[in-house]
């Protein structure tokens, strides 16, 4: 399939499908190498940016979507009368960046690291679809084990999760050691 023809496919599907579609899955559609894929949809996505025009595809993970471009942001709103997507409480904020960093991570995990009960947040952020269940852990009660989610990359203009800014993170299983302060020397007479 030639370039141009190539881009005015993907753009089609994109636009039809509304939510991020899996490379694999247009080059499966379009019977095409998922590398030219690629390519023809990255190229499109910067003629749309370098345009300037009322829509962007975005790469997200091992995918692509198309969205508003975030200049119109306020004529849309005007537009539909769409309301800014709700607030997250620190509770919410706190539990979504453990789940971020950590993810797969179950509940107990998130009320390990908060040292409280975080059952309302977790149940908050799945209603947001921010997280998603990924599984459960191997381990007797077999808890579910939490990850985030397109949306969740979408909401922070993230495209993967390694543009997440880079953490300590804490190492379980190891007890923090705790360095004592030097003593003084003690003075000769």
């Amino acid at each position: 399939m030639e370039q141009t023809e190539l881009q005015r496919a993907i753009e089609a599907i994109l636009f039809a499908a509304g939510e991020r579609v899996e490379i694999t899955r247009l080059a499966m559609a379009l019977e095409e190498d998922p590398r030219d894929v690629e390519a023809a949809a990255d190229t499109l996505a910067d003629q749309l940016s370098f345009e300037r025009r009322g829509i962007r595809i975005i790469k997200l993970e091992k995918g692509y979507q198309m969205v508003s471009s975030g200049e119109m942001a306020d004529c849309i709103t005007k537009a539909l009368e769409t309301r800014k997507p709700p607030k997250l409480s620190s509770s919410q904020l706190e539990a979504l960046t453990i789940i971020a960093y950590y993810q797969p991570a179950t509940k107990a995990m998130v009320e390990q690291i908060r040292g409280v009960d975080s059952a309302y947040s977790i149940s908050a952020l799945m209603n947001k679809k921010l997280i998603e269940e990924a599984g459960r852990l191997n381990v007797p009660g077999r808890p579910i084990q939490y990850r985030t989610t397109p949306d969740f990359l979408r909401t922070f203009g993230l495209s993967s999760l390694e543009e997440l800014p880079p953490i300590d993170k804490i190492n379980f299983g190891e007890q923090p050691t705790v360095q004592e302060p030097e003593q003084p020397a003690p003075e000769e007479a």
